[in-house]
């Protein structure tokens, strides 16, 4: 080497690596970012034996199911008290509930579906438990609901063979042939969903401003071309639909539960148009829950897989929720089934391992 000794070059070198890498080479682990991501669950019942299913698997955060007595529409805070404790006893907090109504099903079998159907005064009842459960909620320590606001519910038309004995649930609007064309609710315009989903908006996030308990709406599962389906026009079933809705109250409290499996069945190429999508509801904080799910296809044609073998990179996915300062719970939401598996538990387990591995992985040198 002209110029330089060997021996002062390597020396040099040696003494910047050591430097670089922040102690590494002295035996000393490297710092790590603390993650702020949770590895959480939906699934129930919260019972003592589920919960240390959970907890085996290394679950720590759920969203949990109070048992609610007299079929009210709401939990006291005994209730949701006492669901808090069993949690606790197994290591697990509970950071969000689902109210025993407003779910994923069809208003053809809702018994409480007054707030889609538009019905007056029973809707009105309706929000007025919503607006219970969140002051109750408060009260008890627990800072988030995730709910529905659907007409049609979830939409699948089989199950399609995957790897091993797996089933997938498969959507193919083409080949979709509905029990009835219309559900109870008729056809709704898009105009008459909005002024229904406003009202209800206007009526709860001021009590969640109040009360300081975030709300977590899920999107519509699957969207719908623009003619829509069983007189739906779903239109919290588009990234467009679901931009408008965080925008009807301007709240911190006013968010989405982020079914990233339903936002990517919103798409054209999920595998590459995911990432921007979490992006903007993320930076702008509108994201309190991730339902982490994977699926191959897209928009009006796609099955659901395990997480691994998807469209979607969720290595990559789990590292935009890092870099836009997600801090809630990610957790599986539709497994694959299988016969010798028949309450999806193995499938569960398999998801929590992969997203717990994730979120460790996520946590880079610094």
């Amino acid at each position: 080497m002209s110029g330089v000794n060997r021996r002062q070059f390597l020396s040099v070198s040696s003494a910047a690596a050591l430097s670089l890498n922040s102690g590494v080479a002295s035996g000393s682990a490297p710092k790590r970012k603390p993650l702020v991501m949770k590895l959480g669950c939906q699934t129930a019942p919260t019972t003592d034996e589920h919960l240390k299913y959970l907890a085996r698997y290394g679950v720590k955060n759920i969203c949990g199911y109070p048992v609610i007595a007299d079929e009210r529409l709401y939990a006291t805070v005994d209730e949701l008290q006492r669901m808090k404790d069993l949690a606790a006893k197994n290591g697990i907090e509970v950071d969000m509930i689902a109210p025993p109504f407003l779910a994923s099903i069809s208003v053809d079998v809702d018994k409480h579906a007054a707030i889609m159907l538009g019905q007056s005064p029973e809707r009105d009842h309706d929000i007025e438990a919503i607006q219970t459960l969140i002051k109750n909620c408060a009260a008890a320590g627990i800072p988030a609901i995730k709910y529905n606001l659907q007409i049609v519910g979830d939409a699948r038309i089989a199950r399609t063979a995957g790897r091993g004995d797996a089933m997938y649930a498969t959507w193919k609007f083409s080949e979709a042939h509905p029990k009835t064309p219309l559900t109870r609710a008729g056809n709704v315009s898009a105009e008459e969903s909005w002024a229904r989903i406003t009202y209800f908006l206007d009526r709860v996030i001021p009590v969640a401003n109040e009360y300081k308990v975030r709300m977590a709406l899920h999107p519509d599962d699957p969207g719908v071309p623009p003619q829509g389906y069983q007189g739906d026009h779903r239109v919290l079933g588009t990234v467009d639909g679901l931009k408008r809705f965080v925008s009807i109250q301007e709240s911190a409290y006013h968010g989405l539960n982020f079914c990233q499996g339903t936002v990517s069945e919103m798409l054209a190429d999920p595998g590459k148009e995911i990432f921007d999508v979490i992006r903007y509801f993320g930076t702008r904080d509108k994201i309190f829950n991730v339902h982490f799910r994977n699926i191959r296809g897209h928009r009006d044609d796609f099955v659901e897989t395990f997480p691994d073998e998807g469209d979607v990179d969720f290595v990559r996915a789990i590292r935009t929720y890092q870099e836009v300062g997600y801090k809630y719970m990610i957790m599986p939401d539709h497994v694959p089934q299988a016969e010798t598996d028949p309450k999806g538990l193995q499938s569960f387990a398999f998801c929590y391992g992969y997203i717990r591995g994730l979120l460790q992985s996520a946590a880079e040198p610094v």
